[in-house]
């Protein structure tokens, strides 16, 4: 008995030593952008999964693992980003980054999408989900958020001009 009243003891302290985390605040940051192209064609110019390298400009892309279908994974940035396929279809795929161990888990997931609007026109989505509790307040969360949308709607216009380009 006596060493599970150590066991116990030791836990409360280690719990109440534990800094709280802020609950978790989720946004969704979620982008379109008109193409002049069918969505196949659109997607066989900029949706492989490491087409990434080729529409943002100074980022390569490597498979570590994985052949291409769910599970797979990239490695961006020289290994110091690494996104995992859980989604996958025709014309779209999503991903999520993992837990890095000693880092604020935002449950960071983006979702890209060539959706066909007639024969000859379509529209690539691309939609962002992650946590933003870990921003010290409302003016930081809101950069944050502006930095992701004007650096993804910037991959959105060059996508958009790679899949138009004859």
């Amino acid at each position: 008995m006596s060493s599970f009243k150590s066991t116990l003891a030791a836990l409360v302290l280690t719990a109440a030593a534990t800094p709280a985390l802020a609950a978790p605040e989720y946004v969704t940051i979620a982008m379109e952008i008109d193409i002049a192209k069918p969505a196949k064609e659109v997607w066989a110019k900029v949706g492989a999964y490491c087409d990434i390298a080729k529409w943002a400009k100074n980022l390569d892309c490597v498979i570590s693992s994985g052949d291409g279908g769910i599970g797979t994974v990239r490695d961006l940035a020289g290994g110091r980003i690494k996104e995992i396929l859980v989604a996958q279809t025709e014309l779209s795929y999503g991903y999520t980054q993992p837990v890095v161990e000693g880092q604020f888990y935002n449950q960071y997931h983006g979702f890209m999408e060539a959706r066909p609007v007639t024969a000859t026109t379509s529209k690539m989505l691309y939609t962002l989900m992650l946590d933003v509790s870990d921003k010290a307040d409302q003016a930081a969360k809101d950069a944050d958020v502006t930095r992701r949308l004007t650096q993804f709607e910037g991959l959105l216009k060059v996508m958009k001009d790679m899949a138009e380009a004859p």
